[in-house]
């Protein structure tokens, strides 16, 4: 019984890891981007679309990345080049992956993704891996696009923390003047990264898309967007904890489902990860350290001819 609800926690999960790293990254370039939830819209009818249409696993998921990062290029060159509000544009993105998913998707209503893409991301254990007791057959007897999760995340982590490209995007981040006096190319930083970013969260929608539910669905991400904004400061801007945080809160989504058997109220159902979604925002802003603490730059234009 445990195994199975865990087993779902993680498959419900992966959405909102795969956002929730993509705008961890962004925000390291110290960008806020409120339009991840259009991002991964745009991922979600790009991925399935693609798929729909070319019947190849390999080109719908770079169609969803690929679609997520040019939403993200969008929201980059409004924000980077142009200087303009990165509340704003990022909202702007969010009704604007909406509109277009919507509009798009209309030709994909009722339809169903082929089989072969279907079988492709059936699970598949991990030889030696699954034989782990109690984890291995719920970590390891996954999808593709699962595993693909797992490399994301730690090879995220290992980036900003490891290596010198990393370490010099923190200092984008943290303060953009003194990161460009050294001979970093800010820009260039935040462009590649914001890209990289949205194309992570077109992957979260795609997956929602293409395996989790197959078959097209209007505004199918269902907030899962917002709620991977508010996982961003839930794990503290860390790529590793940002897997067990969106994995906690696919479990809400899990609880919420098999709860309903039991009499409980729908709407209130519905409404349980965004509550604690609202608890972790306050429980956040409360608590106060460097650990947990936003890149200096976030959400501050930066000029070059002010340094």
């Amino acid at each position: 019984m445990i195994e199975s609800f865990l087993y779902s926690v993680i498959i419900s999960g992966t959405p909102l890891l795969f956002a929730t790293l993509g705008e961890i990254l962004t925000e390291k370039s110290g960008h806020l981007n409120l339009g991840v939830e259009g991002l991964m819209l745009l991922g979600a009818v790009g991925g399935f679309g693609i798929g729909f249409v070319t019947a190849n696993p390999i080109l719908a998921i770079f169609g969803g990345a690929l679609v997520g990062m040019l939403g993200a290029l969008i929201y980059a060159f409004l924000t980077v080049s142009l200087r303009a509000n990165q509340v704003v544009s990022g909202l702007a993105l969010t009704i604007f992956g909406t509109g277009i998913s919507s509009y798009v998707g209309t030709i994909f209503v009722g339809k169903k993704m082929p089989e072969v893409i279907i079988n492709f991301f059936k699970p598949f254990k991990i030889p030696l891996l699954n034989k782990i007791p109690f984890i291995g057959n719920i970590l390891f007897n996954q999808d593709f696009f699962i595993y693909l999760s797992y490399i994301s995340a730690i090879s995220l982590g290992i980036y900003l923390y490891n290596t010198r490209f990393g370490l010099n995007l923190i200092a984008v981040g943290e303060n953009p003047s003194a990161a460009d006096s050294t001979g970093i190319n800010v820009t260039l930083y935040k462009y590649v990264h914001i890209a990289i970013g949205g194309a992570l969260c077109g992957l979260g929608g795609a997956y929602l898309s293409i395996v989790e539910v197959p078959q097209w669905q209007d505004n199918i991400t269902a907030g899962r967007g917002w709620i991977a904004i508010a996982l961003v400061i839930f794990a503290s801007w860390n790529p590793y904890k940002a897997m067990y945080a969106a994995y906690i809160f696919g479990g809400l989504n899990i609880i919420g489902f098999r709860m309903q058997n039991l009499n409980f109220s729908q709407n209130l159902l519905d409404m349980l990860p965004y509550i604690v979604t609202i608890i972790v925002l306050v429980g956040s802003s409360i608590k106060k350290s460097k650990n947990n603490a936003p890149p200096k730059g976030l959400s501050v234009p930066y000029f070059r001819e002010e340094r």
